[in-house]
C-alpha cells in the first residue's frame, strides 16, 4: 500500500501555499483520511512518504507513525 503525507493547519485556516503546518499525518496515497483518524483538508499540502522520520516530516503525528511503522516495519528512520 502506498502513502503519502498530508498538512493538518491550525483550526480555521485555509490551506496556502505559505501556511504554516500544525502537524503532518499518513494517509493511504490520494486520500485525506489520516492513518490516526482525523480527516484533513484536500487542498492540503501533501509530500512523499520517504520524508517520514527526517526534519522535513517534523513535527508528525504520533499515532499516525504508529499504525505506519505497523505496516512498515522496515521503514524506520
Amino acid at each position: 500500500m502506498e502513502h503519502e503525507m498530508r498538512a493538518e493547519y491550525e483550526e480555521g485556516v485555509l490551506p496556502h501555499a505559505d501556511t504554516p503546518v500544525k502537524i503532518w499525518h499518513m494517509v493511504r496515497l490520494d486520500g485525506t483520511l489520516a492513518m490516526c483518524g482525523r480527516e484533513l483538508a484536500p487542498a492540503a499540502a501533501t509530500q512523499s512518504a520517504e520524508v517520514w522520520g527526517t526534519p522535513q516530516g517534523e513535527p508528525f503525528c504520533h499515532s499516525c507513525g504508529a499504525l505506519y511503522l505497523r505496516e512498515h516495519p522496515g521503514d524506520i528512520a
